[in-house]
C-alpha cells in the first residue's frame, strides 16, 4: 500500500508528485511511505513510521537538475529537465549503482550543469560554510542551525586561519537572495556543509568538500582535520562514477508516473 504523506499547502510540489508516485509505484501489499521534505507534520509522522519498522522513501528536488522557482510558490519551468530524488530510508543517496553513464550524459546533452570540470589548482582564498535548513540541522544533529554553524566554525578554526565565509539558503529578503553560489565558489579552497546540495555545486565547480556521512557527496568528502593541507580531491574516474550514480537516482515526473523510477530504484536497492 503506497502512502503519500501530504503537506497542508496547496502550492506544494508534492501535490504534483504524489499522483505520479501512486500511478507508477508497484504495490507490494504492505505499507510503503513517501515523504516530501521535512515540512508540515513529516518529522512526527516519519518518526512514527520508523518506530513501526515500515519502509519509507524521501522525495525532494534532484541533485543535478534545472532549477525550479521556489518563491513565492514553486514553479517547474521545464518538466523534461526537472529531476526529483527518491531515496529509500534516508535523505540522500549514499550508495547506488552507476549504470552505463547514459543518464549523466543525457543531463549534459540537455544543457544542465552536470560536467566535472576538474579541481582548482593554485592558491585559493576562503572556506565556504553552508548550513542546511534549521529543520534539517535539527533532524540530523539535534542542533539548531546557529549551534551547528558555531560548532563547525570553531572546529574549522582549529586547523586553518583561512577566511571563513558563511552562505545560508537564499530566501526572500536575506543577504543571499538573488545571488549565485558559483560566484562564492570562485577561488574557494573548500566547502563545508552537513546535508546541503551546495556540495554538489561545489564539486561540479572545482571545489572539494567536507560533508556529513549521510550527504550524497560523502564518497568524495575529506575531513576538517585535513582541510588546510590536503582537502580531498578524488580522481576524475572516481568523480565520474559518482556522477553516474547520482544521475541514476533522480527522475522526471514522467519517469515517476510511467514506472521507470520504481523499476530503476528496485534494481538500485536489490542488494539491500
Amino acid at each position: 500500500m503506497v502512502i503519500c504523506h501530504n503537506i497542508p499547502w496547496d502550492k506544494c510540489l508534492s501535490h504534483q508528485i504524489w499522483p505520479a508516485i501512486k500511478k507508477g509505484w508497484t504495490e507490494e501489499g504492505r505499507p510503503v511511505h513517501f515523504f516530501w521534505g521535512l515540512g508540515g507534520n513529516n518529522l512526527k509522522e516519519l518518526q512514527e513510521v520508523k518506530d513501526r519498522g515500515e519502509e519509507w522513501w524521501y522525495v525532494d528536488v534532484g541533485y543535478i537538475t534545472e532549477q525550479i522557482t521556489r518563491y513565492p510558490e514553486p514553479i517547474i519551468h521545464n518538466y523534461d529537465k526537472t529531476y526529483f530524488r527518491i531515496i529509500k530510508g534516508n535523505m540522500h543517496m549514499t550508495g547506488g549503482k552507476p549504470g552505463d553513464g547514459s543518464r549523466h550524459r543525457k543531463l549534459i546533452h540537455q544543457g544542465i550543469d552536470a560536467e566535472f570540470k576538474g579541481w582548482h589548482t593554485g592558491d585559493c582564498e576562503h572556506i565556504l560554510l553552508v548550513p542546511s535548513s534549521p529543520t534539517v540541522c535539527f533532524y540530523t544533529h539535534g542542533l539548531s542551525q546557529e549551534q551547528w554553524i558555531k560548532e563547525v566554525g570553531e572546529e574549522i578554526r582549529i586547523y586553518t586561519d583561512r577566511l571563513i565565509r558563511m552562505r545560508n539558503k537564499p530566501r526572500p529578503n536575506n543577504e543571499w537572495w538573488g545571488t549565485d553560489i558559483k560566484d562564492e565558489l570562485k577561488d574557494c579552497h573548500c566547502l563545508v556543509t552537513n546535508m546541503s546540495l551546495a556540495a554538489v555545486d561545489a564539486i561540479l565547480n572545482k571545489v572539494p568538500v567536507v560533508v556529513h556521512k549521510n550527504n550524497v557527496c560523502f564518497p568524495l568528502s575529506g575531513n576538517i582535520a585535513n582541510i588546510e593541507e590536503n582537502p580531498m580531491k578524488k580522481s576524475r574516474e572516481v568523480v565520474t562514477i559518482w556522477l553516474n550514480c547520482v544521475a541514476n537516482n533522480q527522475f522526471t515526473l514522467q519517469e515517476i508516473e510511467d514506472g521507470y523510477a520504481c523499476k530503476t530504484l528496485i534494481e538500485q536497492y536489490s542488494d539491500d
